[in-house]
């Protein structure tokens, strides 16, 4: 009698290598894919319509938690919406600034998928390198903002304070002695700027490292060469973004075709795939490391030499200085309005879109005249990537789904929403 093969398998919601709340059912033939139907929101946590709701000033920090990798880049395109509509004029320094952080988000962003996507696939050294630079990067987060992860550091009118003068010290403690201590602090003497500037010098041949590790390894390439390949035309029509996208060879990157804050003066280069597969997809990313390590030199340059305000002084919109508000009591009742009320945006509707580590992120929102979004819609760069895991997947392997789930670079924060 003959054995049936065909079989349906959950995939996830709980595999360690979904990258999220994933339960993706596959149709197998014995171990090949003949379908993937993806299940999502699982993790839906309603922030669209959670923003109508409360002041627009109150959802930056929900930003932070769409894409837990990429928190500053999301509050960007927030930010960038509500200036957008209500004609705020951002200082120079703050632009700078925010430039400056989106790079080092795109590289902390990176550095996770890198060191993730390789444990998925049977690299195990690779996570533990990684995160090495990501602890330096996530240091200079909790210099300026306070928090680790969720920030909350841009704001309408530029961000929440300039840069410290000093960087946290490591203190003695059962894990570090001494001497450890003293190697640790050594870059951290200075401002942030200059400790930025020495993990800059560095940087690149960390990343020499994680190519030594992977970009020749017969076992990687086996794992990703022509696996999910995507050609240009269909990437286009599937609505890639990003680095996918850039995979494919469509050489697209807001930063250079629709420039926004200061990209325009920065002077960097984008990198783009042949083939559409894994394995290009791979070499985009670290090759938009050593990008995005260019830019952060350019920005340390600039700040130097440029001191001035990292915000606005319309108080409509951001509060007054601390010593003010204790002081001045037209600025007490601008602090305590902002923060109980928030501020109005005119009617209308707007669309703001940043280039994101992992594709277009964008905002639309629409404001009927009052202190809180009409409607709030987020174009999040790991749906659309999502909805072509069918067609990417379709005909491999069980254990290419995994590789081509890392590719995608999906988190599921922000493909739930």
């Amino acid at each position: 009698m003959a054995e049936f093969r065909n079989y349906t398998l959950n995939f996830g919601p709980q595999h360690p290598a979904a990258h999220g709340v994933l339960r993706l059912v596959l149709e197998m033939d014995g171990e090949v894919v003949e379908r993937a139907d993806p299940h999502v929101g699982l993790l839906h946590r309603a922030t669209e319509k959670l923003a109508e709701s409360k002041p627009y000033n109150q959802s930056i920090g929900y930003m932070d938690r769409l894409d837990y990798v990429s928190m500053m880049c999301n509050e960007h395109g927030y930010v960038l919406a509500m200036e957008k509509l209500a004609g705020i004029e951002v200082p120079e320094r703050a632009q700078y600034i925010r430039v400056m952080f989106d790079e080092i988000t795109r590289i902390l962003n990176h550095l996770l998928w890198l060191g993730a996507h390789g444990l998925d696939i049977g690299a195990m050294t690779i996570f533990l390198y990684t995160f090495r630079e990501r602890e330096d990067l996530m240091d200079v987060y909790e210099a300026v903002s306070g928090a680790r992860l969720h920030a909350t550091y841009y704001r309408p009118g530029g961000v929440y304070r300039d840069l410290p003068e000093r960087m946290p010290q490591y203190q003695e403690s059962r894990w570090h002695d001494a001497q450890a201590v003293k190697r640790l602090n050594e870059t951290r003497q200075g401002s942030v700027l200059d400790f930025l500037e020495a993990f800059t010098e560095r940087f690149p041949r960390c990343v020499d490292e994680y190519e030594t590790l992977l970009t020749d390894n017969r076992i990687w390439k086996q794992r990703t060469v022509g696996i999910g390949v995507v050609s240009p035309e269909r990437a286009l029509q599937l609505g890639f973004t990003g680095p996918m996208l850039r995979g494919s060879g469509v050489a697209w990157d807001l930063r250079k075709k629709q420039p926004y804050e200061v990209y325009d003066r920065m002077d960097f280069d984008i990198p783009v795939g042949v083939n559409g597969d894994c394995y290009d997809r791979y070499l985009v990313r670290v090759e938009e490391m050593r990008q995005s390590n260019c830019i952060i030199r350019q920005c340390i340059d600039w700040l130097r030499a440029n001191p001035g305000p990292v915000i606005t002084d319309d108080h409509k919109v951001a509060p007054p200085k601390r010593e003010e508000m204790k002081a001045d009591m037209e600025a007490l009742i601008h602090h305590f309005k902002l923060f109980t009320e928030g501020f109005c945006l005119p009617a209308g509707e707007v669309y703001a879109a940043v280039e994101h580590p992992k594709g277009e992120f964008g905002v639309f929102l629409a404001s009927d005249g009052a202190n809180k979004p009409y409607r709030l819609k987020i174009r999040a760069p790991g749906f659309a990537h999502l909805s072509a895991l069918d067609e990417m997947t379709r005909g491999h392997m069980l254990a290419d789904v995994v590789a081509v789930i890392g590719t995608q670079d999906i988190v599921f924060g922000e493909v739930d929403r």
